[in-house]
């Protein structure tokens, strides 16, 4: 028998089973998921793991008129009970927000109007209905003609399931697929906070407030916060990755993989196959990448000696790794990427419930994100809710190797050129780009914990010992007393002094700053300056309060 084709790219079930697919059956969720009964359920799995084929499923099911043999020899046809009781008998409302990006927020309407003006082509029958009055079928026609408003879009899930339940008499199913990819772009492109009240109007008005919904299932990436998106929903139920239910589901688990290369008489390349693509773990369940997968096998029919490629990485897009890096304020970092492509553990406490703005403001935040989305999956179950992280697998390694290390790199050059921007500051005596420099350091690396003046003082000093054109000395005799920093190129061309305050109040920063120029004056810091007849000489009196400063520099004639 010749074997079935293999569904590259293909998300739609109907295709699949009718074209003649292979199909790796995940029809128990059906079953699972009515048995596990939740009002609002949300998947949250990495991209390219078959969420949008489990909805098309799930849509194709239970939706009016479907095609009940589209489930021939799947193993929810073996759930006869639950089959003549569900099978066929609910309107579904199926919504997927995958394409709603755009670089604002008016083109990213646009877009979101365009997947509403999908759904309501589907249910334009609905125009025809002798149970719907002219006056509710309005906004359903308003839709079509797309001459809705922002606020028609807001409720367009909720009417759509009103007038299924009126025309029907069966309480709508909706399904909302990457619900979260509106406002992942949304963030990244300066929009966040339109695009986040817009889904939450149409989200409370079709999951909180709405007498016309049976149930519903949504699927994204991340699991956004109720804080954020779902205030108020107290029915939701939350499916994440590290839950064992329905962790079979959404990936090929060792077994199915097996069954697959042996369709294809491809089991040669099982080796391969598990060390690029298996590694992920789903609750307690080891999972394979099925875009990985189906993709090898595909090349292999056309090149028995296909070498594996990074199909999963090449497909999703690196920003979220870029974060990691852009991110990461000292070597802390990149030492745990480097013992992660090691092969060896990290250990992190995890925040599964994040929004947005949340994710760039502390960087374990950051190793959540990486978690939630695949770059790194655990071992084992938590202790303490501290996860033990790793690389899945050799494609997912692939990226950390030839991208992450490079942008550390790229990131110490760009650290590198900013230093030296606060070198010649110093020589130049210009305090305001001093000052722009040590603000920036301020509010990323250092805590309000660290604020006394032995740390300013040895903060500076670790900036100024960097440079490698300079002779560096700290608390040296000098004049009347002791300098704090004084710095001389070895050229003796110029040199300069700094006297650190540590301020307790923001606004006595300006006084102290002043105040220190003139201690370095009256005790006569920069003579030992004069002694190596350097002539072009600076002082600088800084102070800092927490995590602000200020400088004032001034040339000594």
């Amino acid at each position: 028998m010749e074997a079935r084709k293999l569904p590259l790219g293909i998300e739609n079930f109907e295709e699949i089973r009718t074209q003649g697919f292979y199909y790796v059956d995940k029809t128990l969720l059906i079953r699972d998921l009515l048995n596990g009964w939740g009002k609002v359920n949300l998947f949250t799995r990495p991209r390219r793991f078959g969420k949008t084929l489990n909805m098309s499923m799930l849509k194709s099911f239970f939706e009016i008129g479907g095609d009940r043999s589209l489930f021939d020899g799947l193993a929810i046809a073996e759930e006869k009970a639950l089959c003549d009781a569900y099978m066929g008998k609910y309107p579904v409302v199926f919504v997927s927000l995958k394409g709603v990006d755009g670089l604002g927020f008016a083109d990213a309407c646009d877009m979101l109007s365009e997947a509403i003006y999908a759904e309501a082509i589907r249910h334009q029958s609905l125009m025809n209905s002798d149970r719907l009055t002219d006056y509710e079928k309005k906004p359903l026609q308003l839709l079509l003609e797309k001459k809705s408003e922002l606020s028609d879009i807001k409720g367009s899930l909720q009417l759509f399931s009103r007038l299924l339940y009126k025309h029907y008499g069966k309480k709508a199913i909706l399904l909302i697929d990457e619900y979260d990819v509106p406002l992942d772009k949304a963030y990244n492109n300066g929009y966040y906070e339109e695009m986040i009240d817009l889904i939450r109007s149409m989200f409370g008005a079709a999951l909180k407030t709405n007498d016309s919904l049976y149930f519903a299932v949504l699927t994204g990436c991340l699991r956004i916060s109720k804080e954020s998106i779902f205030t108020g929903l107290n029915n939701l139920k939350v499916h994440s990755i590290t839950d064992a239910q329905f962790d079979e589901f959404f990936g090929f688990t060792q077994q199915e993989v097996e069954t697959l290369l042996n369709a294809y008489s491809l089991q040669s390349h099982a080796g391969e196959v598990k060390e690029w693509y298996d590694g992920y773990r789903f609750g307690k369940q080891d999972v394979y990448c099925p875009w990985d997968v189906i993709n090898y096998c595909y090349d292999l029919q056309g090149d028995r000696k296909k070498k594996p490629r990074a199909y999963w990485l090449n497909a999703s897009g690196n920003d979220i790794v870029r974060r990691l890096i852009d991110k990461a304020d000292d070597g802390t970092s990149q030492m745990e990427i480097e013992r992660l492509i090691d092969g060896r553990s990290i250990y992190k406490t995890l925040n599964e419930g994040l929004t947005h703005n949340e994710i760039d403001a502390d960087i374990n935040n950051v190793w959540s994100l990486l978690f939630m989305t695949g770059y790194l999956t655990m071992k084992g179950d938590p202790e303490d809710d501290v996860y033990e992280l790793v690389i899945p697998n050799r494609e997912v390694r692939k990226i950390y190797t030839e991208k992450v290390l490079a942008w550390f790199r790229d990131k110490a050059r760009t650290e590198t050129n900013r230093l030296t921007d606060l070198y010649r500051a110093f020589e130049e005596g210009d305090a305001h780009k001093v000052k722009e420099f040590l603000d920036f350091q301020l509010l990323y690396t250092v805590s309000f914990h660290d604020a006394h003046e032995s740390f300013y003082h040895g903060f500076l000093l670790a900036l100024l010992n960097t440079c490698g054109d300079w002779f560096v000395t700290s608390n040296r005799e000098a004049g009347k007393g002791r300098n704090d920093i004084s710095v001389e190129r070895k050229d003796r061309k110029r040199g300069f002094v700094v006297e650190v305050k540590d301020v307790k109040k923001v606004s006595e920063l300006d006084k102290y700053c002043n105040e220190a120029i003139r201690q370095i004056e009256e005790k006569d810091y920069a003579a030992p300056l004069r002694r190596y007849r350097i002539k072009d000489i600076w002082i600088y009196g800084i102070a800092f309060c927490d995590k602000e400063c200020r400088v004032v520099a001034k040339h000594l004639d």
